[in-house]
Parts: C-alpha cells; sequence; structure tokens
C-alpha cells in the first residue's frame, strides 16, 4: 500500500523516553485535528506518494535503528499499520507518535506507542479515544500538552481519575508560548505528580525548523 509522506529525516528525537537519541522520522501526510497549538500544521496537505519499499529504502540509508512514524495523524492512513509491521520486521526499534484519535488496538505490539491527551485548550479534548487506555502497553507512552493552569488541573485529574501513572508513563510537556515550562515544572512539583516533565529538544536546538 503506498503512504503520502510529507517528509523523511534523520534527527535527534525530541521527546520521550527516547530523547536524545539518533533517529529517523517518517512524517505521515493529514490530520483530521486542529490542535491550536500544532507545529506541524505543514504535515496536513501535500506531501508525496510513496510506496512501502521505498520508505524502507529511505530509512536504510541512516546509520540508526530508532525509527518514529509521525505525523500529522500517521494513523489515519491505513497504510501506516503494515509500514510499522515492516519497520520492524527489518529489525527496527519503531515508536509511533500519534494523537489518540484513532484506534490503537490495531498496532503492530512490537511498536511503542506515544499517544497523546488532548487537554481542553486544544481545542480537540472532545477527540479523545478513552477506549485507548485500555490498549496501552508497559512501554508505551501518555503525552499530554499543557497550554494554561486549567489544561494542568484536567491532565492531573484525568491522571488520578484513570490511573494513568500504573499503565504506562506519563509526560506533561508545556505549549511552546502558552506556559512558562518553569511554571508547569513548578505544579508538578507541588502536587508530587508520578509524571515525567519534558522539554522539546529538538526546538531547544534548532527552533521550530522544519526536518529537526
Amino acid at each position: 500500500m503506498d503512504l503520502r509522506i510529507t517528509e523523511i529525516f534523520h534527527s535527534l528525537q525530541g521527546e520521550a523516553s527516547r530523547v536524545g537519541l539518533p533517529t529517523v522520522f517518517v512524517r505521515l501526510t493529514g490530520c483530521p485535528l486542529r490542535c491550536t497549538w500544532c507545529d506541524t500544521t505543514y504535515s496536513f496537505t501535500g506531501g508525496e506518494m510513496r510506496t512501502q519499499a521505498e520508505v524502507l529504502a529511505e530509512v536504510a540509508r541512516h546509520p540508526v535503528r530508532q525509527v518514529c512514524v509521525t505525523g500529522g495523524e500517521p494513523l489515519a492512513q491505513k497504510a501506516c499499520l503494515p509500514l510499522l509491521t515492516a519497520l520492524c520486521d527489518a529489525g527496527y526499534d519503531v515508536s509511533l507518535e500519534t494523537s489518540g484519535a484513532f484506534d490503537i488496538a490495531p498496532v503492530d505490539p512490537r511498536v511503542a506507542c506515544i499517544m497523546d491527551l488532548k487537554a481542553p485548550d486544544s481545542g480537540e479534548s472532545g477527540k479523545n479515544l478513552w477506549a485507548n487506555l485500555a490498549h496501552l502497553k508497559p512501554k508505551d507512552e501518555i503525552k499530554i500538552v499543557i497550554a494554561s493552569r486549567e489544561d494542568y488541573e484536567w491532565a492531573r485529574e484525568v491522571l488520578q481519575a484513570h490511573q494513568l501513572d500504573s499503565r504506562c508513563a506519563v509526560l506533561f510537556s508545556p505549549a511552546q508560548g502558552s506556559v512558562e515550562p518553569a511554571a508547569l515544572a513548578g505544579w508538578i512539583l507541588e502536587d508530587g505528580l508520578p509524571v515525567r516533565f519534558q522539554l522539546q529538544l529538538h526546538k531547544l536546538l534548532w527552533g521550530n525548523m522544519q526536518g529537526k
């Protein structure tokens, strides 16, 4: 099955537990969500049709074992699922960055799902597919982008109500330009939350440059 690809590039992983690792990113085109703080709006449209074999060949050009399939929303393309399996079969350590609005149950179990839960200020909290929580594996991760104190309080309530930290690692990340990182860090420490605070390493290194 062919895929619509925005870009394939080699960089450092900027988020989650694999932060800092050299990684090949496969960014699929298209997303039905429109989060207010989205930093990859260029991936909503355009892209280039590539066969799965072409994608695998491009990934193989880079001397790394970490591959991250991202978007947009990669699961919006049906061909994403067989691509994930093919990457695992090729021996890569594969992660998937997904909005949490699509069913993750069919994802190859070898893949680490980095799944968002959308807080209210994203404008897309109604798209959270809560049934996905039951399909999370210990090696998966939940990411919540925080854009306000209200978002933080929502995230804290969700964390406790669903015992998210008992399922997998939970990451709280400040929305760039909306919440001061030190403020979010302080709230987490004050409440003693069992979450990981994260900043996006790639933005610290290269700003909002595409392909980084």
